[in-house]
């Protein structure tokens, strides 16, 4: 009896075979009928591109990995694709690290002004902090009337673990070039100096986030201050403080969408999608994650992760 692994290995074979070996000969009536179907493709479609849990590069060099710029790269080949004439972000986000928002936040508003595609934001049940950083990045945003957002502004946490260290025996030496090389070491308390020295980095962060939301906006940057106490707001609440543009749904912002992007009637929906990666993240779903080991840590790595964040911890 084959384990676990066995059939996930033999799984990774069949589906090795099937990206190589290529389609078989066509005959001239097969030919034709993927000719009709090329042309039906190219025809004027919106760009799909969900954004899913929380926003970080990823940890490796998998191309089936889910990160910042797995996103971007989607972004990036649909609006190289021929008749996409827009693009709907679907987002359901609490945020992440500060660069990698930031890149998925470039990324966006580099393709609108070399493509001159328009992309919208549709907000799912949270689209908070990081998740709003770049939908601020698109022409328009759509919310559900109960979708969470807002919670604009920064986090650093910093544990401290000294009480712990001491009632277990560990004791931690820090040989440091400079005196604030530690700095936010969970073996011993933050002294008010390096407080000081993050609480700067912190708004430095924050007035990024803030200039970010003024441009994309179009509100005073003074406005967005009074709604940037890292407060959320329910989509309701976000319209009426014009952080977001409409209610609506999925059906709603594709309508949007194909209007903004000039296409007659409903436009047909085109989801840009690595093949291989398709069939990497479907194998390690089905598998637990077996072979990366992925299964307990995707869900562990998070609440790890150092640095600046434009996250909302609610999530």
């Amino acid at each position: 009896m084959f384990s676990l692994l066995g059939l996930y290995v033999l799984s990774l074979a069949a589906a090795l075979v099937l990206i190589f070996r290529g389609p078989p000969p066509s005959t001239g009536k097969e030919t034709e009928r993927k000719g009709l179907l090329l042309t039906i493709q190219e025809k004027d479609t919106v760009g799909w591109v969900s954004i899913r849990g929380a926003i970080y590069n990823s940890d490796s060099a998998r191309p089936w990995e889910k990160g910042a710029e797995q996103w971007s790269r989607r972004i990036r080949q649909l609006s190289e694709t021929k008749g996409v004439r827009a693009i709907v972000l679907d987002i359901n986000s609490p945020g992440g690290s500060v660069g990698a928002v930031q890149e998925l936040h470039s990324q966006i508003l580099r393709v609108r002004k070399e493509k001159k595609i328009p992309v919208i934001a549709l907000f799912d049940d949270v689209a908070a902090s990081g998740g709003y950083y770049i939908a601020a990045a698109c022409d328009k945003i759509i919310a559900h009337p109960g979708s969470l957002t807002g919670s604009i502004g920064v986090i650093f946490q910093a544990g401290n673990m000294e009480g712990l260290f001491n009632k277990i025996g560990v004791k931690v030496d820090a040989i440091k070039s400079g005196k604030h090389k530690d700095i936010g070491s969970p073996a011993r308390p933050m002294t008010p100096e390096e407080r000081k020295i993050l609480q700067e980095l912190i708004d430095d962060a924050y007035k990024q986030f803030v200039a970010a939301v003024s441009a994309g906006r179009n509100l005073p940057e003074e406005q967005v201050r009074v709604l940037a106490d890292g407060r959320i707001y329910s989509g309701h609440q976000a319209l009426e403080a014009k952080l977001v543009d409409m209610l609506g749904d999925s059906t709603d912002a594709l309508e949007l969408a194909g209007k903004l992007g000039g296409i007659p009637g409903r436009p047909k929906i085109r989801r840009e999608t690595d093949r291989f990666s398709e069939i990497f993240q479907l194998l390690d779903a089905r598998f637990l994650g077996i072979l990366s080991g992925r299964a307990l840590l995707s869900e562990l790595l998070p609440a790890a992760r150092h640095g600046l964040e434009y996250r909302w911890d609610g999530f």
